[in-house]
């Protein structure tokens, strides 16, 4: 019989075209499975989520709460930034008091970051925009300032922005905890057997890019958006690390704290514990 196959969703970025290098290039065991990779931006997969299109899907951990009945959380796979984050960025210094005074552009109400920011500046205004034009739009003055994921935390500076605050590194000071902004849910109408095989495999391919770095970030860098192979290496170790390999207590914990403060904002409207499957 022909292996099962199953649609596994994940961003166009290298960070994840790298953990998913060895399952892309046929380098890890697919366990009698077969995957199609769906790439689309994080915004979208979280929405596409919702209504539970794919078996295995990169989500915002913010995002959860609209997904919790259709979907648990892997704990392979994950991004997490210890001590930074997501940027908050402006044309011209501006404070955090300033911020409350501010229409900010943000990449999506479903993102972790956005849930940070509404934390970080409860009084700020914000208008959804593309992840990837929210720059451009900083510096043309379109919006006071913008919330940037992905690449743009290291790019930024090359259209002489200015840093208001990293959130990552915010969270930390006000936590001690690490930063969980996304991870990969697995749909819960798989039988056990293909669950666990599904975790086994994230598992190995992230293991095997960790093992096998140049030849993984050679790869990658085709989904670099411009960086150099410098930045695309800084990028995919901010992001892919020991945390990808396993989230780990710590983060798990923040994930939970994450939940519970944005319920108590009003930001989450229900109380959500998240559930892992390993």
């Amino acid at each position: 019989m022909p292996p099962r196959a199953l649609t596994l969703a994940h961003s166009p970025d290298s960070d994840d075209a790298f953990m998913f290098y060895g399952l892309a290039k046929g380098k890890v065991d697919t366990r009698g499975l077969a995957f199609k990779h769906m790439l689309e931006d994080i915004e979208t997969l979280n929405r596409k989520a919702v209504e539970g299109v794919y078996e295995i899907t990169a989500v915002s951990f913010h995002a959860y709460y609209r997904i919790r009945d259709r979907y648990r959380l892997m704990t392979a796979g994950s991004s997490v930034g210890d001590g930074y984050g997501p940027l908050v960025v402006s044309r011209r210094p501006l404070t955090r008091q300033d911020l409350d005074e501010a229409t900010v552009g943000v990449p999506g109400e479903l993102t972790t970051a956005f849930l940070v920011f509404r934390l970080f500046s409860p009084e700020a205004r914000w208008k959804v925009l593309p992840f990837d034009k929210i720059q451009d739009a900083v510096a043309r003055g379109d919006v006071d300032a913008g919330l940037l994921i992905h690449e743009g935390q290291l790019t930024y500076r090359d259209q002489k922005l200015h840093r208001v605050q990293d959130l990552g590194e915010w969270w930390r000071m006000e936590t001690g905890l690490p930063l969980p902004l996304g991870g990969n849910a697995l749909r819960r109408d798989l039988d056990a057997k293909t669950a666990a095989a599904c975790c086994d495999v994230l598992r190995d391919t992230v293991k095997y890019a960790l093992d096998h770095r140049k030849e993984a970030l050679d790869y990658a860098l085709e989904f670099a958006r411009g960086m150099d192979r410098a930045r695309a290496d800084k990028f995919v170790g901010m992001y892919v690390n020991s945390h990808t390999l396993e989230l780990g207590k710590r983060a798990e914990d923040a994930v939970e704290l994450l939940f519970k403060l944005g319920h108590q904002a009003g930001i989450i409207p229900v109380a959500v514990e998240p559930e892992f499957i390993d």
